[in-house]
């Protein structure tokens, strides 16, 4: 297989890698921003930045990776829908590893974006963006 082949089979994985990659960097800085710098507990912090990554992450992928532009409310509700999964995930994540298990915060916040951007990768491609 060719990487022209393999590039043309995986595109959608490797923008939403390119692009979920900008929008983990963004949210962790905000994250690591707020809690050290704001003396904000984690748990808040943790859901403004997963906002603003949710809001960046659907204007990217919609306009460059996806590449669908029908009914643009329904699939921001439904791309937001899965953005409140991967909140759920990472919020009860930090909570069990930060809170009970007593690791550190920033650590956990890492580990968190890998296992919730793999879900979110998933859904978005099989539910939010669906081609018709």
């Amino acid at each position: 297989m060719t990487v022209k082949q393999l590039y043309s089979r995986f595109r959608n994985l490797i923008l939403y890698g390119i692009i979920g990659g900008f929008c983990a960097a963004l949210d962790f800085g905000i994250y690591t921003a707020l809690c050290y710098w704001n003396n904000m507990p984690y748990l808040w912090a943790n859901i403004i930045s997963i906002h603003v990554g949710i809001f960046t992450s659907f204007a990217l992928n919609r306009s460059l990776n996806f590449k669908v532009k029908d009914k643009p409310a329904t699939r921001f509700v439904s791309f937001y829908a899965v953005g409140l999964t991967g909140l759920g995930i990472s919020e009860l994540m930090l909570y069990l590893l930060v809170t009970i298990g007593g690791l550190n915060e920033v650590f956990c916040k890492l580990l968190s974006i890998v296992v919730v951007a793999l879900v979110q990768f998933i859904l978005n491609k099989y539910i939010t963006f669906k081609k018709q």
